[in-house]
Parts: structure tokens; C-alpha cells; sequence
């Protein structure tokens, strides 16, 4: 019985032809790029090469927020992911709360309801964050939002643009090497403890 695969078919991947070869009788053959594969498909596997952000005189992070001038812990240290997100998470109550007393009221209707919930929040995220630095939630948890680009206080446009974006959902999951989220990034902030 002749193999229905000819040996001498150049476009034939080598692992066929040795089983065409070893089929018709032949030696079997080496595969023609062992190695050179597996350092191809590691090269692009593993992902793009880490890039340091920040100005190229400086050295890399030994923690989150050297980069910005913040110390490593105490008081206007980086916040860390999770009391951000549970002060987020009480901002959420906070805000599910006004817009469920406003149901009773009659301003909000249920099929309104979390629309009015994500309105209170956004508005009551933005005003707070202007007037004193916090939402309700980050005063809970001992958290501030400061400007890290020298100015006084965090502007009514940038809360506004801050909150936009955590509304969005994805831009605070894309982090920089200091733990900030895109939002702040944007707006040239930080979550930092009080």
C-alpha cells in the first residue's frame, strides 16, 4: 500500500512527512526547526517588554507612589485596591440609599431606580470630591483624592471627568506601576490615605 502523502512535497509540514517516510519504509527525519519554534511562540506569549513611566533619570518604583512624591505608608500614602473599592462600595449604599427615599417620596419611580442611583452617585462623587477632597465612602475609610500636579485642590472638571470614568467601569481596572487607575491618570490625582 503506497502512502497517500508523497515524501517529496515541499509544503507538506515536516511532522507528516517523517510519518510519510517512516510509512513508505524510510528513516525518519529530524524536525526542521526544533528549537527556534519554541522561542518564537515564547517571544510573543509572554507579552510586550515592561515600560517605565516617568521621566527617564528616574530609577524604577520601590513602592507605589515614590514616582509621585508620596511616602510608602501613613498618612498620604497610596491607598491600596481594596479600601478603595469598598469606599466605593459605600459611596454605592450611600447613593442607593437618597434615590430609595426618593422613591418614597414619589421623585423616583422603580422602573427609574438605577438610573437615580448612578445620577445621586455621580453628582454627590463629583460636588464631595470638589468641596472636600472625599466621597462619603473614602471619608469612611480614611481615604483622600489630592492633585499630584502641584495645584491646591481637586477642580470641579476633573471630579466631573474622574467620576465619568469610574462610572465606566474599565478605566479603574488599567493601572500604572503606582496602583493609580486610569481616572486618575487622567486627571492628575490620587487615592491616598488621610
Amino acid at each position: 500500500m503506497e502512502p497517500m502523502l508523497r515524501v517529496s512535497q515541499p509544503h507538506v509540514a515536516p511532522t507528516l512527512r517523517n510519518r510519510a517516510r517512516k510509512a513508505a519504509g524510510g528513516t525518519r527525519l529530524r524536525p526542521a526547526y526544533p528549537g527556534r519554534m519554541a522561542r518564537t511562540m515564547g517571544s510573543w506569549l509572554s507579552g510586550p517588554e515592561p515600560s517605565e513611566s516617568g521621566s527617564a533619570d528616574q530609577g524604577p518604583n520601590d513602592y507605589p507612589g515614590q514616582r509621585l512624591g508620596l511616602p510608602q505608608t501613613g498618612p498620604r500614602s497610596l491607598a491600596r485596591t481594596g479600601r478603595r473599592i469598598a469606599a466605593l462600595f459605600v459611596d454605592w449604599l450611600v447613593a442607593y440609599g437618597l434615590a430609595a427615599l426618593a422613591m418614597t417620596v414619589g421623585l423616583v419611580t422603580t422602573a427609574t431606580l438605577s438610573t437615580a442611583v448612578l445620577v445621586i452617585w455621580f453628582v454627590l462623587g463629583a460636588v464631595s470630591v470638589r468641596l472636600f477632597g472625599f466621597t462619603p465612602g473614602q471619608y469612611a475609610l480614611g481615604l483622600i483624592v489630592v492633585p499630584v500636579d502641584g495645584r491646591l485642590h481637586v477642580g470641579f472638571g476633573r471630579a466631573l471627568v474622574r467620576g465619568l470614568l469610574i462610572a465606566l467601569v474599565v478605566p479603574p481596572l488599567i493601572t500604572d506601576t503606582d496602583m493609580r487607575g486610569l481616572q486618575d491618570r487622567v486627571t492628575s490625582t490620587a487615592a491616598v490615605r488621610r
